[in-house]
This record gives structure tokens, sequence and C-alpha cells, in this order.
């Protein structure tokens, strides 16, 4: 099995692979499988959980008349491993919004932000307030735990909400909205188009502290916005969207990305 120093995100591009005994079963059936197996294969567009591999073996939850290119799927996925510290091609992301009859370049001008591309792998950084798995890119990871614990030093006890999110995660929010009558036009004026979103990179977070509500304007007026104000740029950390943005977005004070040299 592996260990807590082995956890990593391996990213692809419509499945993802995360460290087993990380998850919760959702059968007993699975239960069984998933207490021997080192890799949980999830599809990324909804989560569902679709076998589990180990060093020699891969269990599928549901057999098809398409095992034998599933199994080459994994395999491809689980090859990712190798690719630590790179980033998928944009032309992923691309494909996602035609999906949405989104223009990329039309979006990215009107809006003046970049493609997100993913990346290949990402690093485990403990859980966030909900006891989920918090994702991020390697670097990202590493000034997030060191800001962190200085935090703690200051009385200032920094919590995450949320990191990595896909491009195809943010397709089904799009997805479930449009399912319940709403355009897309509506839709993007709450949501960032699938591929704009920083969270795609592993290097954005959305912070609170606790007792403080998530994801909140409220957020301005507490000694750890204030701390992070102060700090955050010692640990390569920016706020994204402050007060009066060119990207159109609301004043995000929860919102910082890791830009380190960038």
């Amino acid at each position: 099995m592996l260990t807590p120093p082995e956890f990593r995100l391996i990213n692809g591009r419509e499945l993802d692979a995360v460290p087993a005994r990380l998850f919760k079963a959702r059968s007993s059936a699975h239960a069984r499988v998933l207490a021997h197996s080192d890799w949980l294969i999830r599809g990324k567009r909804d989560g569902t959980y679709l076998g589990a591999a180990c060093a020699h073996s891969m269990r599928f939850f549901r057999r098809t008349s398409n095992d034998r290119q599933r199994l080459e799927d994994v395999a491809e996925l689980l090859a990712g491993s190798l690719r630590s510290g790179q980033f998928r091609p944009i032309v992923d992301a691309e494909a996602v919004l035609r999906q949405l009859d989104i223009d990329p370049g039309h979006y990215a001008e009107a809006h003046q932000l970049p493609l997100m591309a993913e990346p290949y792998v990402l690093e485990y950084a403990g859980k966030d307030r909900y006891q989920r798995p918090l994702w991020l890119e390697y670097n990202a990871k590493g000034a997030w735990l060191r800001m962190q614990s200085a935090g703690k030093r200051d009385n200032v006890h920094l919590q995450a909400i949320s990191g990595y999110r896909s491009h195809l995660y943010q397709l089904g929010i799009f997805r479930r909205k449009m399912a319940r009558g709403q355009s897309v036009a509506d839709i993007l004026n709450v949501n960032a188009a699938p591929g704009f979103s920083e969270h795609h990179s592993g290097r954005a977070l959305d912070i609170s502290a606790c007792g403080e509500p998530a994801a909140e304007v409220s957020f301005e007026l507490t000694g750890a916005y204030a701390w992070l104000r102060r700090f955050a740029a010692d640990f390569g950390f920016r706020l994204s969207y402050p007060q009066d943005n060119p990207h159109g977005i609301s004043f995000e004070p929860w919102h910082w990305y890791h830009a380190g040299n960038d």
C-alpha cells in the first residue's frame, strides 16, 4: 500500500488516479477491493469510481465490453506519474470550451485571463476544512505548508477551503446548471469558463481561518486576511481578484495564487 510520502493525484485527460486509502468505499464490494489496492481510478467529469489498481493488477467495479481499451487507458494514466512538474497540453482546455461553444480567444481578451493548463501530477497537501484531500502543484504545496506554519506561530490559523479543480469538474458545474434551464451566458456571470480558473493549475487556494465562513467577502475584515496581505508575498502568493480588478470578477479576499517566480 502507498504511504503518505507517496500520495499523489495522477491526472489524465478523462481519468485520474488517487491513493485508495484516502477515499471511502461506496459499497462493501468497493471496500474489499480498495483495501488491497494502491490507486483508486475515477472518471474526472463526475468522480465516478471506475476501479482500483496495484502494482500487478487492475480491477474494474463494473465490467464492460471495452475493458481491453480501459486497461490501456489506465496504464497510460499511471505512466503519467513520471511526468511530475509538467503540465498537460492547453488543447485539453480548448476541447472542453468547444463543448460549450465558448471561443477561448474572445473570452481571454474580454476578461484578460490566460488559459490554465493542469499538472500531470499533483501533490497531497493534507486535508482541507471539509476533510477532503487537498491537491496542489509541487511548489505551491511547499509554499502553502510553510505559510500555514508561519501563521500558526503568529496565532493565525489558516485553513484551505479548496485547491486544485479540473477543467472537467468546471464543465460539470455548467452541465448541471444547464440541465436546470440556465443558459451558458447566465452561468458565465457567476462562474469562470472551464479552462480559465486558476484552480486548474494546482497553484490557487481558497483560504479562510478557524471560525470564519468560507468564501465570503467578510474575510476581508479578519486578522487572517490582514496577515495574508502583509506576509503572503513572502511565500510567493498574491491576491488574484482585489477590488476593481481588470478581469470582471468580484472581489475575492479568500482567493490566493502561488506565482512563485512567474
